[in-house]
């Protein structure tokens, strides 16, 4: 077997000794230097030798400080957001909850109000359960409303509550008519291949008459279903045009099922007859008009982010430095 001798010391040992002690005798006669003299030379070393060291040093503290203010805005930023997400809801709620007092104001007895709660089953998107019953007058096929106008029917009472089902269940049916009374026809449910794109269809309307976009659709109170003037939507666009003798228009529901949290629910009684004054017309707004309102809040916070996003930007192209 081959044997492998160990090469001889090539005086590298030796050569880190003699460094070791001129780095030590260099200390030794700077301490004993005069102060001035210690700060020339110290200076001459960071100017030279430490210079890289130093300057790497710089960077690593300007990235730190860099670091902590952007954890700062980010944490200010969070709080901004939580907060105007707070606001939003609560305008939201407050807007919400002025309407129906108005309404429930012009209504007087007529209705009584509620809670919609949704099942949140399976199969069980089109129904809600409002806390108000027989024992409040409400009764089977009452009309369930909010401020804009027509959510949906009471179709089960109980005693102390009832179940109703929104305008995008298949089986809604209401008697309309065009706001001035010289057009009538049923408004039905179109099933969408999304929930959010149900939809509501007049149909039954005369082939050659034209109803311009934006038309205020109310209930005709014919079928005793639904007493007459409660608004349902607004005339969007034609949706199917049979033959030469009829015509069906797509609309604009009023109501967003989704959305309807708090409802006033129709009760027992003669005066539950006639509902147009209860919406006057500058109080009937298009659901597109209701979500620019409602996301006002939101549209601030964007700007708010993106305001931070900048001073962030241009924090980190100064290095930090305040």
């Amino acid at each position: 077997m081959v044997r492998y001798n160990v090469e001889p010391d090539s005086g590298s040992g030796r050569r880190h000794l003699v460094v070791a002690l001129a780095f030590m005798g260099c200390a030794l006669v700077l301490t004993y230097l005069p102060p001035q003299m210690q700060q020339q030379v110290g200076s001459m070393v960071r100017n030279s030798l430490l210079r890289p060291f130093v300057a790497t040093q710089d960077r690593i503290s300007a990235t730190r400080i860099r670091v902590r203010r952007v954890e700062q805005l980010q944490d200010q930023l969070d709080a901004a957001w939580s907060r105007l997400s707070t606001l939003e809801g609560l305008e939201d709620e407050n807007r919400t909850l002025r309407g129906l007092l108005s309404l429930s104001r012009r209504a007087g007895p007529t209705f009584r109000a509620s809670s919609a709660l949704r099942p949140g089953t399976p199969g069980s998107e089109s129904l809600f359960f409002v806390d108000v019953g027989t024992d409040d007058g409400v009764r089977e096929g009452a009309p369930v409303v909010d401020r804009h106008g027509l959510l949906g029917v009471i179709r089960e009472v109980r005693g102390s509550s009832a179940v109703g089902m929104d305008w995008t269940h298949p089986d809604f049916r209401a008697s309309a008519m065009l706001a001035d009374g010289s057009m009538y026809g049923m408004v039905e449910s179109r099933r969408g291949l999304f929930r959010e794109v149900d939809r509501l269809v007049l149909n039954g309307t005369p082939y050659y008459e034209d109803v311009p976009a934006g038309t205020l659709v109310l209930t005709s109170g014919l079928g005793g279903v639904f007493p007459r003037g409660i608004p349902v939507g607004r005339i969007e666009s034609v949706a199917v045009e049979e033959g030469q003798w009829l015509k069906s228009y797509f609309l604009e529901a009023l109501v967003d099922p989704g959305s309807a949290t708090h409802v006033l629910v129709g009760v027992e009684g003669d005066t539950l007859t006639r509902m147009e004054d209860l919406w006057p017309p500058d109080s009937v707004a298009s659901r597109r008009e209701s979500i620019l309102e409602e996301h006002d809040l939101g549209e601030r916070v964007r700007i708010l982010d993106d305001s931070i996003a900048v001073l962030v930007e241009r924090l980190g192209e100064r290095g930090g430095r305040p």
